[in-house]
């Protein structure tokens, strides 16, 4: 290690190098690790979260281990952390293990277990670096400021995290990025190796454990780190749920609230402090302008919502990390605050992603952890009349916080007497924002009284009407896999996953309520397909369909045929026979198979099925892992040699056409789809729907053509590679946004 000293003037560049590689092969290798795992855990916003938190506990143990190193001396640091890199090589080529889940596994425990065993020790000793390679700058360049590498950090994260969705999958399939991330792997090991060359070589530096100097942080300030730290990791989760959920459930977007979070902690420890600084003004605005229209839902303008709730999420960190960055310790302590920082991260990411599917049926940890925003943000008056007001007398600060708290109050009961239309604000409630936002900037400058204005902000636009869903017994569940909706009139009853319908019910009478609807209407392609079942295979049909909903299809069954379904979410299942009749009504006693359904057609008998319809949905995005060349062939084993296929792809933001298509030409299959459009005269509650129909036998596609001109062939596009276990990307398949 001696003989690889490395001149001083180049130690800055060379830890800022390390640094940014080793942050962009930990935050590239997530969103990667997770594609690998679809096949075997499927896909849902929440197995993100149960990833996210894996990644979090394993960054905490990395900046603990990293703590701990700095009781040795940095030859000894030096060399205990290069045989931990050298002992995590073992685990190359990153991949998954071959463990494989029952198909009634439970992806909460499954998820952890899985990315423990196959990256734990390669994230492990990647993760200390940040903190560490910091502690080794301050020992070889006393006196710089070690905090900026900490941005450099950052900015890798988020570059790795980006680069994923934009670069890196588009480009290579599964083995291509295995090998692009091991021999980064390798590259940041020699890297630490120069890196650990600069430490100090002789003299009792080198031999001796660095001790702290600087006074220790108290209990109290600890805290205070830990409580920063946490409120915008719980809200980065938080904002995933919501804008997946309640506001557009649009594939990518989670990337962007960690990414958004790693890019606030580049601004806020940077050595430049303009930027942190104005953004950290504005933030109490943000949260008390944006907060309570968002947890509202803006359901009339979706995009917008997004992001409003994404600007958000960015100055809350910026603020809440700034506010850590003025509370940093000196150097001598660097990793204890960070090791106390990721303490909060972890906690953040137990609250929202853990801890609040359990305690609340809707997205409630996101107004609490914007409402603990309001609280700790740092705040300063806007006008100096403000600021002269909140620091008169002792009376005069009462007699104020008093008025907000009236003014507040009255504009609460109000809002309340003239509820908002379902789909937005209304003028009482516009004007009555207004006002709010007017008392809150009065407010800031007493955390107090902008608490108060905040609190009523958020029960008056939003909150107050989740409230009022969550006390009607019945309306509201949440699992693992989502929020559900369920809402109505004496006419009909609607089933919804965010803000995707995923079933109605016309009420009134035995023979309404046996109605097929939205999707599902005798016109579309899958009631087609239905109605041709006993025609094509007689009257003992064998028909699968995966995704439940609200039991809709259930009403096309006939005496004598087989019916399954396969649903992932027990709680949709509870849903379908509780709250709707279509089960009941039309098939009593209807089986219902638990668990991912790639996964358990997997386990079936070949040839087990002569129809299968294909309607899973997360929300409004389709499951990726149910979507490839693979996932086809399962479906095709499945099948009878003359069976058909039926695949929903309804999407308001993905064109999914091309990836049947080419699934379609891999397995030789004959596809034709229906773009079914609702006229005047149709069933009731009829929607628009596109299915996909695919066999291996001709004449049962011609049959299911025939009189009706609406069929048409399925196009492949040109340049389209078809998707797979190892290969997909969904870039070239976004809708133009409307």
């Amino acid at each position: 290690m001696t003989t690889l000293r490395a001149p001083a003037r180049l130690a800055r560049p060379l830890f800022v190098l390390t640094i940014l590689a080793s942050s962009f092969l930990l935050f590239l290798v997530q969103p990667m690790v997770a594609r690998m795992a679809l096949p075997r855990l499927g896909g849902a916003p929440a197995v993100w979260n149960s990833a996210m938190l894996v990644y979090q506990a394993l960054l905490l143990a990395g900046y603990g281990y990293a703590h701990w190193l700095g009781r040795m001396n940095p030859r000894a640091q030096a060399m205990t952390h290069l045989g931990v890199l050298l002992v995590a090589g073992l685990w190359l080529p990153i991949g998954l293990t071959t463990l494989q889940p029952s198909p009634t596994a439970q992806p909460a425990i499954w998820v952890p277990w899985l990315l423990g065993v196959s990256i734990g020790p390669l994230f492990f000793a990647i993760s200390a670096q940040a903190p560490l390679l910091q502690r080794w700058f301050s020992l070889t360049r006393q006196g710089d400021n070690p905090y900026a590498l900490y941005a450099a950090s950052n900015f890798g994260s988020f570059a790795g995290l980006i680069a994923y969705p934009l670069f890196v999958e588009p480009g290579f399939a599964l083995d291509g990025q295995r090998a692009l991330w091991s021999s980064g792997y390798i590259l940041v090991g020699l890297l630490v190796a120069l890196c650990a060359a600069t430490l100090p070589r002789g003299g009792p530096a080198a031999v001796t454990a660095p001790r702290p100097t600087s006074p220790a942080p108290g209990r109290w300030r600890v805290a205070h780190w830990i409580v920063l730290a946490l409120v915008p990791s719980g809200l980065m989760l938080a904002t995933s749920t919501l804008i997946t959920t309640d506001i557009v459930a649009m594939p990518l977007l989670w990337v962007l609230p960690l990414g958004l979070y790693l890019l606030s902690f580049t601004i806020a420890f940077a050595s430049e402090r303009t930027t942190a600084d104005l953004q950290t003004r504005i933030a109490p605005i943000a949260i008390l302008l944006f907060g309570g229209l968002l947890v509202g839902g803006m359901a009339a303008m979706p995009m917008l919502g997004a992001i409003m709730a994404l600007a958000l999420l960015f100055l809350v960190s910026v603020a809440l990390h700034t506010a850590l960055y003025r509370l940093r310790p000196e150097p001598d302590r660097l990793t204890g605050f960070y090791l106390a920082m990721s303490v909060g991260g972890a906690l953040g990411g137990v609250f929202s992603a853990l801890l609040a599917p359990l305690l609340f049926d809707w997205t409630y940890e996101y107004p609490i952890l914007l409402l603990a925003a309001g609280l700790l943000v740092p705040q300063r008056a806007l006008l100096g009349l403000v600021a002269r007001l909140w620091e008169g007398s002792a009376q005069r600060r009462r007699i104020l916080l008093y008025g907000v708290a009236i003014v507040v109050t009255a504009l609460v009961a109000l809002v309340l007497a003239y509820p908002a239309p379902v789909d937005g604000p209304g003028p009482m409630q516009q004007v009555a924002l207004l006002v709010m936002v007017g008392v809150g900037l009065v407010a800031i400058g007493s955390r107090r009284a902008f608490g108060i204005a905040l609190l009523g902000s958020l029960i008056a636009f939003g909150g107050y009407r989740a409230v009022v869903i969550s006390l009607e017994p019945g309306a509201r569940t949440r699992s693992y896999f989502g929020i559900y909706t369920v809402r109505g009139n004496a006419r009909e009853r609607q089933l919804a996953h965010g803000t995707t319908v995923h079933g109605t019910q016309e009420l009134g009478s035995p023979a309404r309520e046996r109605l097929p609807t939205t999707y599902y209407v005798p016109g579309s392609g899958i009631g087609q397909a239905m109605q041709a079942a006993p025609a094509l295979y007689g009257p003992v049909a064998r028909i699968g369909v995966v995704g439940l909903g609200a039991g809709t299809l259930a009403c096309y069954a006939r005496p004598g045929q087989d019916w399954r379904f396969y649903e992932i979410d027990p709680a949709i299942a509870r849903i379908a026979r509780a709250r709707f009749s279509f089960l009941s009504r039309c098939l009593p006693g209807a089986r219902v198979v638990l668990g991912d359904a790639r996964i358990n057609l997997a386990h079936i008998a070949p040839e087990s099925l002569d129809l299968l319809a294909l309607d899973a949905f997360s929300s409004d995005s389709v499951p990726m892992h149910l979507m490839t060349r693979e996932a086809f062939a399962n479906y095709a084993r499945a099948l009878a040699p003359r069976g058909l296929l039926m695949v929903h792809i309804s999407n308001r933001f993905l064109d999914l056409e091309p990836v049947v298509a080419g699934a379609a030409a891999v397995g030789k299959w004959h596809a034709v789809q229906l773009f079914y459009r609702p006229v005047r005269g149709d069933t009731p509650a009829a929607t628009m729907s596109q299915w996909i129909a695919l066999s291996h036998d001709p004449q049962v596609i011609a049959t299911l053509q025939h009189g009706n001109p609406a069929w048409r062939p399925v196009a492949l596009r040109p340049g389209f590679t078809p998707w797979s276990d190892d290969y997909s990307t969904i870039l070239p398949l976004l809708k133009t946004l409307r």
